[in-house]
């Protein structure tokens, strides 16, 4: 062979997607979270599990029960020792002595590529033990129980992991694919109603990119949804799960590697209107925001039709999300999210916008003048 010559080859990976629906996973539907863990050869696989603390404080009951099930099927699981719980929120993000305690255990229990990390929690404790396992010994099994609607509804069947490094939202962080996913609609029920309202910034973000017709159904549910109908809500969490997977698996840029990330639209602000208000505004409700934002630039340059903005913004008021903050009074500090979104993927800014309801469009320059009309127009549509 010749010095100068060259070798290129395309190829792809055997991954699997494993989504599961339940009623209750920690009770009549524990057979759906056994089926998920396969033996390990002739040894019971090595199992652990990490709670989030607000999960835990809101059922108490909720290690003991899993630690039953695990229990039950001696030959099939070893739980190396019982659940253990970690703070939830933003703050498990933000603190790296938790993923360096996540990695001691791993190593102190001999979890190795074929024993299973079980996570129960929201989107930032599916994160930061996400990120913990896939790092160990280059990725331990997980099996991700979303506690949130923002989880269930989007993150949860994602394949990135991350946590905040350098005052940067996910600075750090991995994709891996998560070994399985269950969105139990149980768990649900404790939840918080701000909490459980912030998942549907999501749904509607994605409708709005895929699916005009799925838009149109949360906003006819908007109220049913901020009341919490079980119904209404598990319909809409449902198509909204399915949109994400279906771009994940079929979308042909699972690991990011192109220039744009279209279920980030309305996430450069977001991001870092987070970062702002010390993420003292949810992640669900920045992204309110933060969509509100971008169909309102969409509007004054792409040429959305103001009366489909207007729905938009009335719609994520419907189910009870904000679409300003007092933050956005100093621009300057929001417009610095720009680069920061540009920096975290590399190469030149790219932005998904849409320039009508199920037509995203990308975009390389920002009109700064019209984003920042944008910005200060939240406040005249806010009620």
């Amino acid at each position: 062979m010749k010095s100068s010559d060259s070798i290129d080859i395309s190829f792809s990976l055997p991954l699997v997607q494993r989504l599961r629906f339940t009623g209750d996973v920690i009770g009549d539907d524990a057979q759906v979270l056994i089926d998920l863990l396969e033996p390990s050869g002739d040894a019971p696989a090595r199992v652990q599990v990490w709670l989030d603390q607000h999960v835990a404080d809101a059922n108490p009951a909720i290690g003991e029960r899993i630690a039953a099930t695990l229990h039950s099927v001696p030959d099939q699981v070893l739980l190396t020792q019982p659940p253990q719980t970690l703070v939830g929120g933003e703050a498990c993000k933000n603190d790296p002595a938790i993923v360096d305690n996540l990695l001691k255990n791993f190593n102190d229990h001999d979890l190795d590529r074929r024993s299973y990390v079980i996570v129960v929690g929201g989107g930032a404790v599916l994160d930061t033990v996400g990120y913990a396992a896939s790092v160990a010994h280059r990725g331990i099994r997980l099996i991700r129980i979303p506690t949130t609607t923002l989880a269930q509804a989007d993150s949860g069947v994602g394949v990135k992991n991350a946590v905040n490094w350098f005052g940067k939202k996910n600075w750090k962080g991995t994709f891996a694919v998560p070994w399985g996913v269950i969105n139990d609609a149980g768990i649900l029920q404790t939840l918080p109603d701000r909490d459980f309202r912030c998942g549907f910034s999501e749904v509607v973000k994605v409708s709005l990119l895929k699916q005009p017709q799925a838009f149109e159904q949360v906003c006819r549910d908007a109220e049913k949804i901020r009341q919490r109908d079980p119904q209404a809500t598990g319909d809409a969490i449902r198509a909204s799960v399915q949109m994400h997977l279906e771009h994940i698996t079929r979308g042909g840029d699972p690991f990011e590697t192109l220039e744009a990330r279209p279920l980030d639209f309305g996430h450069w602000s977001a991001h870092r209107l987070e970062s702002l208000t010390q993420y003292q505004v949810r992640h669900g409700e920045a992204v309110a925001i933060g969509l509100a934002i971008d169909c309102l630039y969409s509007s004054r340059v792409l040429g959305l039709p103001q009366s489909d903005c207007e729905r938009i913004l009335d719609c994520l008021q419907q189910l009870g999300l904000p679409i300003d903050h007092p933050a956005l009074r100093d621009p300057d500090a929001l417009l610095q999210g720009l680069e920061e979104f540009r920096q975290h993927l590399g190469g030149r800014l790219t932005i998904t916008l849409i320039d009508a309801i199920g037509s995203p469009v990308d975009v390389h320059q920002i009109e700064t003048t019209a984003m920042r009309e944008a910005i200060a127009a939240t406040a005249a549509f806010a009620r």
